[in-house]
């Protein structure tokens, strides 16, 4: 009989994530001495099964540290605009980097990897402009507002990619792109029509967030990332693994810095950057729509 495939990864000086082939996941936390099995590092083959459980398992356990204390703010416009200008940011400069990434891995002889990221930053190229064209839609100056306002929380996030790319073996960057495609499929068609209850009527405003959803390429991104990360080397998968929790932790800080605001801050750093009042600012989600707080969508 053919033995399941298990996979383990150490995340944290504490936590290991194991998974099965079959789906099974859980965490663990190391036993000193020789008694742990999972205290050498995995070095047998993968397979999508226990891929997913130790991407996913990273994924969930970075934003466990937030879990307790996370803002669940009511989505207004002025959220909006400010998750498009995270979006934006995420999104400007995912091309180069990944070229960047993958004319190392050329130099490294791996162009099946160069490949991979190749192939990536075609399909990622042109998506800050989605973002502009969805802030225009709202009346918002989007270049103007790009080019001087950052949102604090996502700062850290494009710092770690451009980190991740520029390193002399870049294989973290897939586990980068992974939680931000991996999180951004979670959103579905629901997502899309209660941002579409704070937009004037006839105004499209969910271009970015459409693409960026269930509706859009990211499930099938996600399932081509779990099959190629599946396939690469035990050293590689181990650190795909560790780059995808540390960039959730950022991640979940980032966003619930920004959640966190007050929606007058959000004006302001809107009026700041762009020398102006927002054109309009609706209230709340209407009664009985579901709050979804500031909705990131990158």
């Amino acid at each position: 009989m053919t033995r399941s495939i298990t996979e383990w990864v150490n995340v944290t000086s504490d936590v290991s994530i194991i998974a099965r082939e079959s789906g099974e996941v859980w965490f663990h936390t190391p036993i000193n001495g020789n008694l742990d099995p999972f205290a050498t590092p995995m070095t047998g083959v993968g397979s999508p099964g226990s891929t997913i459980g130790l991407l996913d398992g990273a994924i969930n356990l970075g934003f466990t540290t937030i879990e307790k204390r996370l803002a669940r703010p009511e989505l207004t416009i002025a959220a909006y605009v400010v998750a498009l200008v995270g979006a934006y940011h995420t999104s400007v400069d995912t091309p180069r980097n990944l070229r960047r990434a993958a004319s190392r891995f050329l130099e490294l002889g791996r162009p099946e990897v160069a490949a991979y990221l190749e192939e990536r930053a075609r399909e990622e190229t042109g998506h800050d402009r989605l973002a502009l064209k969805d802030l225009r839609a709202l009346g918002v100056p989007g270049e103007r507002l790009v080019a001087n306002f950052i949102p604090e929380g996502i700062k850290p996030l494009c710092k770690r990619f451009d980190d991740l790319c520029a390193e002399d073996y870049p294989i973290g960057s897939i586990g980068y792109s992974y939680c931000l495609e991996r999180i951004a499929a979670l959103k579905g068609k629901s997502d899309i029509e209660k941002v579409r209850t704070l937009c004037p009527e006839g105004v499209d405003a969910t271009r970015f967030l459409r693409s960026h959803s269930s509706l859009g390429s990211e499930a099938s991104h996600v399932e081509e990332t779990i099959t190629f990360v599946a396939s690469l080397p035990a050293d590689d998968r181990i650190s795909v693994v560790q780059a995808t929790y540390q960039s959730a932790l950022i991640m979940a800080e980032g966003y619930n810095h920004e959640l966190l605001k007050s929606e007058k801050e959000l004006l302001e750093e809107i009026r700041q950057a762009i020398g102006e009042a927002l054109p309009y600012s609706h209230g709340p989600v209407p009664s009985g729509v579901e709050e979804v707080g500031a909705l990131p969508v990158a």
